[in-house]
């Protein structure tokens, strides 16, 4: 596996909306030391195995579940391989043409629900300006359905946007015409908004700091944050500790308590195992203290890299709670900070 291919440069000339710009971090940098040895062969194997079950659609597990798609196309585009000429080039494609074609064109919603809907816009921001979309429809590929990347976001951001409207809280739950909100949700899709607007789509700044609010209201002096209804709803969860201490760093919230209490709550509990939904954990918590903490996630990384490679199974996956292809993804994505290609892994 390359580290020395410059990806396209990232596009990270398209950081154009506020906040503005930080400078393009350089990938080779180690802020906690050497890589893990085991990282490389985790990664290695891994992606064959993703490789070897996309299906002929360009979907993993499900057509109608995009933002696994996407999850797993994040894994390819956080390598290092160029998704124009690498090795992988075919899979990014397939992938990226699969979520384009299964947006919904009237609404721009992309299924099955705003989970799917967050990582699918997520994966289409980093993919962004990294892929040459002169290559991305071969011949009468995707007629009727063909359309940018950008223009693709658009109507995502567009969609997300007027959700958020009908939303007394200002958050997302799981339907475009949820009136309730949760903030695993709501972390979810603020990513991929914030995502969107690095990559130079424009979100309004006000959407942002609404759902921003929501995640700060839900968040205790103790760092715990709820799942919805308040503070102490929801039962323990590191995982939503972990995804609201992520949004503060990338939204620049980084002076608030709430960042603060988050970050000590989840830093303060390195040997933690979530018992549910590990590998949305393992995402999470390797972004949140990449971002908060570099000199923690470092010595997290090094026990969470050695962890994996004895569950990685023989043909290179790692079971998931929606199957082998979200967890041999999600996993992969929870070492790829040790690789720093993808835009959304900079440092904010």
């Amino acid at each position: 596996m390359s580290l020395t291919k410059p990806f396209s440069a990232l596009i990270l000339g398209a950081f154009a909306l506020s906040p503005p710009p930080l400078p393009a971090q350089d990938p080779s940098i180690r802020l906690g030391g050497e890589t893990p040895a085991e990282v490389d062969t985790i990664y290695e194997r891994g992606l064959a195995y993703l490789s070897r079950t996309q299906g002929e659609d360009g979907t993993w597990r499900s057509r109608g579940e995009h933002g696994i798609t996407g999850i797993c196309l994040m894994a390819f585009l956080a390598s290092g391989e160029d998704p124009n000429y690498g090795a992988h080039r075919h899979h990014v494609k397939s992938a990226l043409r699969a979520i384009i074609s299964g947006q919904e064109r009237d609404t721009g919603f992309i299924p099955n629900s705003m989970y799917h809907h967050g990582f699918a816009m997520l994966a289409l921001a980093e993919a962004y300006g990294a892929v040459d979309e002169a290559t991305l429809w071969e011949g009468n590929e995707g007629e009727g359905v063909r359309q940018s990347i950008a223009a693709t976001l658009e109507k995502a951001v567009a969609l997300t946007v007027e959700a958020q409207k009908a939303n007394r809280w200002g958050g997302w739950r799981y339907s475009p015409t949820s009136t309730d909100a949760d903030t695993s949700v709501t972390g979810c899709i603020l990513m991929g908004l914030l995502a969107c607007r690095n990559a130079g789509i424009a979100v309004p700044d006000a959407v942002i700091e609404d759902a921003v609010k929501y995640m700060q209201r839900n968040t205790a002096s103790s760092g715990f944050v709820a799942y919805s209804g308040g503070i102490g709803g929801g039962g323990e969860s590191m995982a939503r500790s972990a995804v609201a201490t992520l949004v503060y760093s990338v939204a620049h919230k980084r002076e608030t308590d709430e960042f603060k209490n988050a970050l000590s709550h989840i830093s303060e509990r390195l040997d933690h195992r979530e018992t549910a939904h590990t590998h949305y954990y393992y995402y999470y918590m390797a972004q949140a203290l990449f971002q908060g903490n570099p000199e923690t996630w470092d010595r997290w990384n090094r026990s969470h890299a050695a962890m994996l490679a004895e569950q990685q199974s023989p043909d290179g996956s790692f079971p998931g709670s929606y199957g082998e292809a979200y967890g041999t993804a999600m996993s992969l994505l929870s070492l790829a900070l040790n690789y720093r290609f993808l835009p959304i892994y900079e440092r904010f």
